[in-house]
């Protein structure tokens, strides 16, 4: 069976070495000072990591690009068993890195990230001396679909090295990747863990199953799963993933009830109803109706609208402008949004269009692109940025859980974040 190596990819020591405790009473055989780690604890986390797992195999995740045999003799004299160099590296930058792991008695795994004919340079990489080759789609190429379990395979087939695996690996597809592999590693599916030690318990038990076993957590999601993930998450998770973009300002969602659907966009003046009704005819089920009506204060939408959403199946309406008749459609549990709320309506003029780009709460709005909305908001994402923002914002809700986790044991928000350690310098 393979070793199941965990990425222990925190920026806080204490943190890592907590997970790495509980992680090892789960029954994890190898442990990785992740390159985020060692970017802020350095070589410390190498030593600590050895000192307290002394039993363990230590990974270094340096991702070496250059001095080569420095960089892997610093990591070996911090106590790493293993060393990380990046194969976009140039080829004697490898050579070095294997020749001073092998005169301090350690390996070097050789990380296929970013190359962009994996196959062709991992024979080129076995031809070098490389005894472990890493097949790995980063966190950021896993946001927008991209897996590693295939590329895995084909290694497997193709050259004589070991194979390690890393990227999105979960208890879903674990037992398929150790199929090729001597290592697979998994950061996201042990270390945001509520119970990092019960999730390395269900890992290897699906791996020695030889089975998938289903998951909702720690896996990625295509455009057909979107409505699903976006309901899910939170808005503030999705703000966090956007890094505090796409926030309709103003707007408020008057019955706190959660949508999330591809927009059909509306642009009209104040008080005339005409073309947000004329959209109903159009959109499509799961839509959401968004509707710039300049911020007015004669209503353009009511209850007789609202039923005739309902009927059409539409996920929501957001209306910069006013609406009427709250009290019956709050009945019929649709969830709108608006700037306003008035008891007047205009007349169905007919002045606008419907599908053009509009601006709802300061922020542009095209028809596909996603609208969520929950009590806490309403967010607006780019059609060609949902699948990544909406595995961004389930990786958020995942760090969260483990954040959660480790206050209820007695932390307070400031300690699990570290916000003296952290806060800007100057």
């Amino acid at each position: 069976m393979a070793y199941l190596q965990v990425a222990l990819d925190f920026v806080d020591l204490e943190r890592a070495l907590k997970a790495a405790e509980e992680a090892v009473r789960g029954g994890a055989d190898w442990l990785e000072a992740g390159t985020p780690l060692i970017k802020s604890e350095g070589m410390e986390a190498v030593r600590e990591l050895k000192k307290r797992f002394p039993s363990k195999v230590i990974v270094a995740d340096m991702k070496t690009m250059d001095t080569g045999a420095l960089e892997t003799e610093m990591a070996c004299k911090s106590g790493a068993d293993v060393v990380a160099v990046l194969a976009v590296a140039d080829d004697k930058t490898i050579r070095e890195a294997v020749a001073a792991a092998r005169r301090y008695g350690a390996r070097v795994m050789v990380d296929l990230l970013g190359v962009e004919k994996p196959i062709d340079r991992a024979k080129q990489l076995e031809k070098l001396g490389v005894g472990l080759i890493c097949a790995h789609a980063g966190i950021d190429q896993q946001m927008v679909g991209m897996t590693s379990t295939e590329m895995a395979a084909e290694l497997g087939r193709k050259v004589k090295a070991k194979i390690a695996v890393a990227g999105g690996i979960n208890t879903e597809n674990i037992a398929e990747a150790a199929k090729y592999c001597e290592v697979v590693i998994i950061g996201g599916a042990i270390t945001k863990a509520a119970k990092a030690d019960e999730a390395v318990r269900d890992l290897k038990k699906a791996m020695r199953s030889g089975k998938a076993v289903k998951s909702e957590l720690y896996k990625r999601y295509g455009e057909k799963d979107l409505a699903k993930v976006f309901l899910k998450i939170s808005t503030p998770n999705l703000s966090d993933a956007m890094q505090h973009r796409g926030e309709i300002i103003g707007v408020k969602n008057l019955f706190g009830l959660k949508f999330a659907g591809p927009a059909l966009t509306v642009r009209t003046y104040d008080g005339d109803w005409a073309k947000p009704v004329e959209a109903l005819e159009k959109a499509e089920p799961g839509t959401v109706i968004v509707v710039d009506a300049q911020g007015g204060k004669k209503a353009v939408w009511g209850e007789l609208a609202g039923n005739s959403a309902i009927v059409r199946k539409i996920a929501g309406v957001v209306i910069d402008g006013a609406v009427r008749d709250v009290d019956e459609i709050r009945k019929l549990k649709l969830p709108v949004c608006a700037r306003n709320v008035s008891s007047a309506s205009g007349d169905p003029k007919g002045w606008g269009e419907i599908g053009p780009e509009i601006v709802c709460g300061g922020v542009k709005v095209r028809s596909g692109d996603w609208v969520v909305g929950d009590e806490n908001g309403i967010v607006v994402v780019p059609a060609e940025e949902a699948v990544e923002m909406a595995n961004r914002g389930l990786d958020v809700l995942e760090r969260e859980n483990r954040l959660r986790a480790e206050i209820r044991r007695g932390k307070t928000l400031s300690e699990v974040a570290y916000l003296k350690k952290w806060e800007k310098v100057g």
